[in-house]
């Protein structure tokens, strides 16, 4: 009697089943995990990369903080919505009219500082401005950013260095989204960085009105607004 090789058939083509399936989960488990790094865009936007060396060094030195607008103690504005309240990451900064009444109205550099970032940051932000600001603490250099958003005219552009007071932006509404206000934040990190807003976790976040009012030191005549705008002129190594 001849031995049966339907059973031996049977057997093989369920274990070469089971390792079909057991392969084909394999792959699609690495590719789940690896779909991000295999999506990420071969060149970066020049406008997220960590700010050049040179334009960090090339830095001056700001002496004093003001307030983005109204006067520069903050007068003639208020704070519709403080950092975090209701999870908020910066200040909501009106004139003293509501509404719209403040469409157009002047945005200014907190201090002398640098632009990493000037163009429309997408929906629900409208045009954005980062700047990058050198100080010195307790005999250390350190840096800070802030943050203009929702701004409708924007008058600065990447690389450009700014002075404390100069006109950077007009107050807007984020493309209508809003009533015209200014999102104002201030951040200890230095990439160029959209964000969300609104988030629990606040850290590398600080309190903007209390980080300007900490740091108003300067001589006594060295205040006011500048009496102009200068041209946008873009810094060194473009």
């Amino acid at each position: 009697m001849k031995p049966s090789t339907s059973k031996g058939r049977t057997s093989l083509r369920w274990t070469l089943l089971l390792a079909a399936i057991f392969l084909a989960a394999l792959i699609g488990g690495l590719v789940f995990r690896l779909a991000p790094e295999l999506r990420r865009p071969a060149k970066i936007d020049p406008a997220f990369q960590m700010a050049p060396a040179f334009f960090v060094t090339s830095l001056p030195t700001a002496t004093r903080f003001d307030f983005p607008i109204g006067s520069e103690n903050g007068a003639f504005a208020y704070n519709a919505q403080p950092f975090t309240q209701n999870r908020h990451l910066g200040d909501d900064l009106n004139g003293i009219g509501g509404e719209n009444s403040d469409l157009g109205d002047p945005v200014f550099a907190i201090a002398d500082g640098g632009v990493l970032f000037a163009r429309e940051a997408g929906p629900g932000w409208g045009n954005v401005i980062i700047l990058l600001h050198a100080y010195e603490e307790n005999g250390a250099r350190k840096y800070v950013q802030s943050y203009y958003g929702h701004v409708d005219e924007i008058l600065v552009v990447p690389k450009q260095m700014v002075r404390r007071g100069e006109q950077i932006a007009t107050i807007g509404t984020a493309d209508g989204k809003y009533w015209a206000h200014l999102h104002f934040e201030m951040r200890e990190f230095t990439t160029p960085f959209i964000g969300p807003g609104y988030r629990d976790d606040t850290r590398g976040w600080l309190d903007p009105s209390a980080f300007i009012a900490s740091h108003r030191g300067a001589p006594a005549d060295d205040v006011g607004r500048l009496s102009a705008s200068p041209t946008p002129t873009p810094g060194r190594g473009d």
